[in-house]
């Protein structure tokens, strides 16, 4: 009796050491397909931290800086007849990069232009590009030529010629002038009027203006910002 007693208790031994193994082999697998989970979500918020990081590295540092708004006192086209009143007609916004600004491409950027009454969303319109002003003056070319919807571009500063009809792309150092007809915007520009804006890239910060326009014009070419 002894005998057999003997050998069930090493035999319920050995049963124990068996479930403990098998225990202990599916806690390892389990850890290791925990371990494996979180490395993978690890990796992934990892990766969407650098995604996130750099475009709001890029959203804050790239973006358009407002330097002057110049208004002209005289003449536009519409639809081939040029026309003429008392008002400001013609309007240049001198933008450049910001600093530590990426490049910016002009033809995806857009102009909000408002008078309280009425908004005006202009684009690029590249047959209104100037590599420079003319003999004449900058409010002597065809840059102002483009309806409602249009802006012009006049070069004054590009190094690198960049800002090309084409393609055109502003970076450090470069300076260039926005065109805009306010006859075919708003009929003109009246005295003791208030215009808000913004020039907006692709992707950075955007150029805010806003300004009120003289109490009278005796003379033709206004420092309107």
């Amino acid at each position: 009796m002894r005998k057999i007693s003997r050998i069930l208790k090493e035999d319920d031994l050995g049963d124990m050491g068996i479930g403990a193994m098998i225990v202990f082999i599916a806690m390892v697998l389990v850890a290791g397909i925990a371990a494996s989970v979180l490395i993978q979500t690890a990796n992934r918020l990892e990766i969407q931290a650098m995604k996130t990081g750099q475009e709001t590295t890029e959203e804050v540092a790239t973006g358009i800086g407002v330097e002057d708004i110049t208004g002209q006192k005289g003449s536009y086209n519409h639809s081939g007849t040029w026309w003429t009143n008392n008002s400001i007609l013609n309007i240049t916004i001198c933008i450049s990069p910001r600093s530590g600004s990426r490049d910016v491409d002009l033809s995806n950027t857009v102009i909000e232009l408002s008078d309280s009454t009425n908004k005006y969303i202009l684009s690029y319109f590249s047959t209104n590009w100037f590599a420079t002003p003319v003999v004449g003056g900058v409010f002597a070319t065809t840059a102002f030529d483009g309806d409602s919807k249009q802006f012009g571009v006049i070069v004054l500063e590009d190094a690198d010629d960049s800002c090309v009809a084409a393609n055109p792309f502003i970076n450090r150092g470069d300076h260039v002038l926005l065109t805009i007809s306010a006859g075919e915007c708003f009929g003109g520009l009246t005295e003791r009027t208030d215009i808000w804006g913004m020039v907006i890239p692709e992707s950075g910060a955007p150029g805010v203006f806003a300004f009120r326009t003289p109490a009278s014009y005796p003379e033709t070419v206004y420092d309107l910002y």
